[in-house]
């Protein structure tokens, strides 16, 4: 799994009184001991007797093989007697920590059982196939002396999961990388759990918790699932990932391995338990049963073969998998009720006859557990099957448990499956499965590691908690049983379709595979929290839906969510659940990213409400923020839809909206509609308004200066860092005053005194001067009285001087101070930055965040400032520009601490640099000549600790002189000038000129070609026409910047009048042929008349519509009988309409059979009379037009038996070959049984006559 996620978190240090419990011990065990028990060399048995170093350097040792083995042969299993340890046991690929207590707490490990990702720089994405269960975890830092608390850490993703732990402490689902950034952390599983302190998952992108009790659960990524668990957060999804389920409805707990009271094994088989909450430790012991060891076989790897352990199985034992891989060549096969099947150390069970490794019969009571299916190179149809196709036996009151399974195709082993895991029992509890087709490893690809399905369920009523399902080639899951319920689901769909081709469902007609299939006969299904994700690494491929299911009532889906992660340019999940939801296609913005539905039941067709009181309300030069009532709907609001001037510009599912990356001084209308997740969407709302506000930028003041009346270091107020301020140093009194130096005569219309929120020294009055020479200051051009610590000026009359002079007119004992002066102009403009993109070095991800308009985003270098690192814009057409704004604020030490600025139109020729300055705070002001170019490139020139960081990068031009547009060039998408299929569409494209003029926004129009208003095609404020009718379009696109500049294309549209109806008759209206081979001109009349394509395709029948040996029909109609009987003729429309139109002929005359035959011999002759002779023979047939002329030729002797003296083919020529006399015979061919006969005289054959 690839996955992405970048965050920092703040840890709170751990702050509780620990103690060390040290074991009561008479003698010590030797550590050689530990493995020696029945259960082989890869489980290590440890006593509390052992020393501590000794079972150090035992877990040491085997971390240090199994830190980076992920596809390697390694499996261990680390089991600890009741008692208490002093121990800091890392957990490593395969391998299993476990304590041998009845209860949690019976083991206690002072240190800690952790999983990290230092071997892949915090990085946990691969932490796979571990695990903790069934002890306590004491978590202390025991380098220190004494010990002193941190926290516990299980920074994992599949197939590892937590079980019957009690952590006494803080526990961390994520490690840091080297940079103390959280690192990337996929998804994980932790039951019947206690933390006494805080779950923090910080970077964790989903993740189950079942039937935990823990102190505080701190945040979410993306799809986080809450069953059971006695204190969940609180939260409103999709806002907060949260999906919370109050109660466990029936549940099993995993079997586990124990030490009894006498010191013997046994393995404890948790009892059903329904509507459960909390650990089922919480009152005491787990109910349940034990079971002796005496009971088990106990299978070991290249020890036990398939036979062995069937024999067993037949035997009535139950069978515990030690660590290893087990090579089978036979099916393992679970027959009996209450069976416990185990694995420890993640026992690997790998067919290689290609069936499937296990099968389970429909039977009461099984367990199996705690293995991992690897697919063999091989095909096997399924890796494990659970009861038999068709299984109806009702195990409600004891069913089917599978528990912790994990499936493998490819990765380990090159291998290939068509099903991973196949349920047809009812009532199975599966319990937490990863079924994973090899994205990376041995025969990672796509016609090598072939899976089509991870699992299917036939059987009803399944309930499933935690099912990890990815990158199989068809649908992920299909579920056909009814009755089902899932609770968490975490799908990757696969990398590497290598084409939309090859990757299409329903027959070739829908992109990709739903990776949810819910079988369109199933009635009721319900799940709760599940998260789909793509990165399409292969190719630019789609998939239609994430999630399939049937619209009927009885099935909902509760809080569903589609995760873009990266992936080839095109690529994308186009809806949530079954065309419902938005796409996923990039990164940036948010919901380009991560599509939510929170609520979707099927068979809805009530729409929301419409949203109410709407209003409006511009903030800026560039945002105006929304809100509005919230709607009411039967099922629930999904989401709201905005709409700026007509068309949609985003959706929300709060009741408020930040529209950003809007034109200064610009009105705006808005409408807002609610719409639930089945897509009933309601009507839109009362329209509201806005203007946004004059847009103000500063000028770069470096280099200016400042003079006081009083105080000192007055350049204070112009150094860019609000953390410095000049003040008088006395009570504000009038006359004070401050003088700013600009250094050449700039024109400005507004200035700002700035103070830090709260600061209570700003000017209690005001005038403002201006000046040339900085001696004639003239009237104040402003003045006021200041209200708070910042003083906006904005001058009715905008003003060019070099000097400034503010004077303080009010009376204060505060002293007066500023800590940032600043001089706005309004002539310049920011340039639309939509579509602009930006490449960085070093290499970032994230870089489309410095053009989305919002300050709660920004860009990093991600290491600290040194010489080199740059910004690379393009800005997608040759643009005008002589100002760029790199604003840092809210990271206000992250700021370039000097940089240079280049210009290219190609991006890789650069030519001089055109700016060199130090910045000396976050708000980067660099201003410079006219530039024309499209690309820019910033060059950050200083060295810093601090990363380097910008919020928002804009780029400004001169406003002061309009820039018109001068020509608009119209074109269809892809040069298409045509519309050929009904109501089609294409979108139409204007090519402005100049690109860099200030207003380059278009109003679309369609007219006749002449240019009259046409009924033949509508288009949008976005340029799409739509076709109505045939005919020819003129499209025209007028400028908005009032210049009167258009441009036009003419579109031809047909295929808009099909054919609706077609009549077909026989020329004259004959409806019948009665003469042999004889022919009937069919007519076909083609409805509307002024249909596009009137063409016809004909064909004929019989009259059932089957093939005909009838008749047959020409391209133009023409019908020719060949035998009689009934036939249809179909004349088919060949506009694509499917609209075809038929009638029946009759025909007769062609069969009439034959009444009589004679035969007659050339010249007459009734002898061969020479050696070898031979004579022709006719057949004379009537009546003349009968169906079939054909006859068939024999010869006998005069009374009919089979003759020896003559021959005759089958044209009739007879040959004598003995002396003597023949019959020769006619007969018809048309089944009718007509005869005719002649007889022959044959001399001359054998000596004289």
């Amino acid at each position: 799994m690839v996955k992405k996620f970048v965050t920092i978190t703040s840890l709170i240090a751990l702050t509780l009184s620990l103690f060390s419990i040290q074991p009561d011990v008479s003698h010590a065990a030797p550590i050689t001991d530990a493995n020696s028990s029945i259960f082989g060399p890869n489980v290590y048995v440890f006593d509390p007797s052992m020393p501590a170093s000794d079972i150090q350097n035992a877990a040491d040792t085997i971390f240090a093989a199994q830190e980076k083995s992920e596809f390697g042969s390694g499996r261990y299993a680390l089991l600890f007697k009741p008692g208490t340890y002093n121990a800091n046991v890392r957990v490593g690929f395969y391998t299993q920590v476990a304590g041998l207590g009845r209860n949690p707490d019976d083991v206690t490990i002072n240190g800690g059982v952790n999983a990290d990702a230092k071997w892949d720089n915090g990085n946990a994405t691969r932490n796979f196939w571990r695990s903790v269960e069934n002890l306590a975890v004491n978590p202390l830092d025991l380098t220190k002396t004494p010990a002193v608390p941190k926290d516990a850490q299980w920074a994992v993703s599949q197939a590892a999961p937590m079980r019957r732990v009690h952590i006494k402490g803080n526990l961390l689902l994520f490690d840091f990388d080297a940079n103390w950034n959280a690192g990337w952390a996929s998804g994980g599983y932790i039951a019947d759990s206690v933390v006494d302190g805080k779950i923090t998952p910080a970077s964790q992108q989903q993740f189950l918790s079942r039937n935990n009790q823990y102190g505080q659960w701190t945040n979410g990524v993306w799809n986080m699932v809450f069953v059971g668990d006695a204190n969940p957060p609180a939260g409103t999804f999709p806002k907060e990932p949260y999906t919370v389920v109050d109660k466990t409805p029936v549940i099993k707990e995993k079997p586990y391995l124990y030490v009894n009271g006498s010191g013997d094994f046994e393995v404890f088989v948790p009892s059903l338990q329904t509507d459960k909450k909390n650990v089922s430790w919480a009152g005491g012991s787990t109910p349940g049963t034990s079971l002796p060891i005496s009971t088990f076989y106990v299978a070991k790897p290249d020890v036990s073969s398939a036979a062995d352990i069937n024999a067993a199985l037949g035997q009535g034992k139950n069978v515990i998998f030690t660590p290893g891989y087990y090579h089978l060549d036979d099916t393992i096969r679970v027959t009996k009720p209450d069976t416990v099947v185990m694995g420890l150390g993640y026992a690997s069970l790998v067919p290689e006859q290609g069936k499937p490794a296990m099968t389970v019969a429909d039977v009461d009571g099984v367990n199996i557990s705690s293995l991992l299916f690897l697919a063999g190179q091989q095909k096997s149809s399924t890796l494990l099957e659970v009861g038999t196709a068709g299984s109806s036996k009702d195990h409600t009151g004891n069913p089917i448990l599978l528990s912790d399974l994990f499936f493998g195709v490819g990765g380990m082993v090159a291998g290939t499956a068509d099903v991973g895991l196949q349920i047809n029992s009812k009532n199975v509890i599966g319990d937490h499965f990863w079924i994973w087709r090899a994205d990376h490893g041995a025969g990672a690809s796509w016609n090598t590691n072939v899976s089509k399905n991870g699992l299917v369920v036939d059987g009803d009523d399944a309930t499933i908690y935690g099912l990890f399902n990815e990158h199989h080639e068809e649908y992920q899951t299909v579920w056909n049983g009814n009755g089902g319920r899932l609770y968490f689901y975490q799908s990757e769909i696969p990398y590497d379709p290598p084409s939309q081709g090859v990757w299409m469902s329903h027959n070739g007609t829908v992109n990709g595979y739903a990776s949810y299939k819910v079988a369109d006969s199933v009635t009721s299904h319900e799940a709760w929290g599940l998260g789909v994700y793509s990165f399409f690494r292969d190719a630019p491929v789609k998939l239609e839906s994430a999630i399939e299911v049937p619209n009927v009532s009885g099935v909902k889906i509760h809080h569903a969510t589609t995760i873009w992660l990266s992936g080839k340019d095109g690529s994308e999940i186009t809806h949530v659940i079954n065309g419902a939801g938005g796409r996923v296609y990039a990164n940036s913005p948010s919901d380009a990213m991560r599509q939510t539905i929170s609520e979707y039941v099927g068979g809805d067709t009530q729409a929301p409400s419409v949203p109410g009181g709407l209003q409006a309300i511009a903030v800026s030069d560039k945002r105006v923020d929304l809100s509005w009532t919230a709607s009411n709907d039967n099922v629930g609001v999904e989401s709201y839809d905005i709409y700026r001037n007509g068309t949609k510009v985003g959706s929300t599912f709060v009741t408020s909206y930040s529209d950003t990356g809007l034109k200064a001084n610009t009105t705006y209308s808005y409408t807002v509609a609610a719409r639930d997740s089945a897509g009933n969407q309601s009507a839109q709302s009362d329209p509201a308004a806005a203007t946004t506000l004059k847009e103000y930028i500063s000028y770069n003041q470096i280099g200016w200066t400042a003079s006081a009346s009083d105080g000192s270091n007055p350049g204070n107020m112009l150094d860019g860092n609000m953390s410095t301020k000049w003040t008088t140093g006395k009570p504000m009194v009038p006359g004070q005053y401050f003088t700013v130096d600009m250094k050449s005569a700039k024109r400005f219309s507004r200035v700002v005194l700035r103070l830090n929120q709260g600061d209570n020294d700003y000017a209690r009055g005001y005038e403002v001067y201006v000046s040339n020479d900085g001696t004639d200051w003239g009237n104040p051009i402003a003045s006021g009285a200041g209200t708070s610590s910042v003083i906006t000026v904005d001058l009715a009359n905008p003003q060019t001087a070099r000097y400034i002079k503010v004077v303080q007119t009010g009376r204060a004992s505060a002293w007066w101070a500023v800590s940032e002066f600043g001089v706005y102009t309004d002539t310049e403009k920011s340039l639309d930055r939509n579509g602009w993109t930006a490449v960085t070095n070093p290499n970032t991800n994230n870089t489309s965040v410095l053009f989305d308009g919002s300050m709660s985003t920004r860009w990093s270098s991600g290491t600290s400032m040194v010489p080199g690192q740059s910004i690379t814009i393009d800005m997608q057409k040759v643009q005008i520009f002589n100002k760029i704004v790199m604003d840092s604020t809210g990271s206000n030490n992250d700021y370039a601490r000097s940089y240079k600025i280049y210009v290219s139109n190609d991006g890789q020729s650069w030519g001089e640099l055109i700016v060199t300055e130090t910045a000396t705070g976050p708000f980067i002001v660099s201003d410079f000549a006219n530039q024309t170019a499209r690309y820019i490139k910033i060059e950050q020139t200083g060295t810093n600790s601090s990363w380097w960081s910008i919020y928002e990068l804009y780029v400004y031009k001169d406003g002061s002189t309009p820039v018109q547009v001068s020509n608009i060039e119209v074109s269809g998408a892809n040069g298409a000038n045509s519309i050929t299929t009904k109501g089609g569409t294409l979108q139409m494209n204007a090519i402005v000129t100049p690109a860099y003029a200030d207003d380059v926004t278009l109003t679309w129009a369609v007219y006749n070609a002449d240019g009259s208003p046409t009924d033949k095609a509508t288009i949008t404020a976005n340029g799409l026409l739509a076709a109505v009718k045939s005919g020819s379009v003129k499209v025209v696109a007028t400028a908005n910047d009032g210049s009167g500049i258009t441009g036009s294309a003419t579109i031809t549209i047909s295929g808009q009048q099909p054919v609706v109806g077609i009549k077909v008759s026989g020329a004259n209206g004959a409806t019948a042929i009665t003469s042999k081979g004889g022919t009937l001109q069919m007519m076909a009349e083609v409805l509307p008349a002024d249909a596009d394509d009137k063409t016809v395709t004909w064909s004929v029948t019989n009259a059932d519509g089957s093939p005909t040996d009838n008749a047959t029909i020409s391209a133009d109609g023409l019908l020719a009988a060949l035998n009689d009987g009934q036939v249809k003729v179909v004349a088919t429309a060949n506009d694509g309409s499917g609209v075809s139109g038929s009638v029946l002929i009759s025909i007769s005359g062609q069969n009439k059979p034959v009444s009589s035959i004679k035969i007659i011999a050339e010249g007459g002759a009734d002898k061969i009379r020479t050696k070898g002779g031979t004579l022709q023979l006719y057949a004379e047939i009537l009546p003349a037009d009968a169906r079939n002329l054909t006859v068939i030729w024999s010869v006998t002797d005069p009374d009919g038996s089979p003759t020896d003296k003559a021959e005759i083919s089958s044209t009739g020529l007879l040959r004598a070959l003995k002396n003597g006399a023949v019959k020769i015979t006619a007969t018809t061919a048309d089944g009718s049984g007509v005869k005719g006969e002649i007889k022959i005289v044959l001399n001359g054959q054998q000596g004289k006559d």
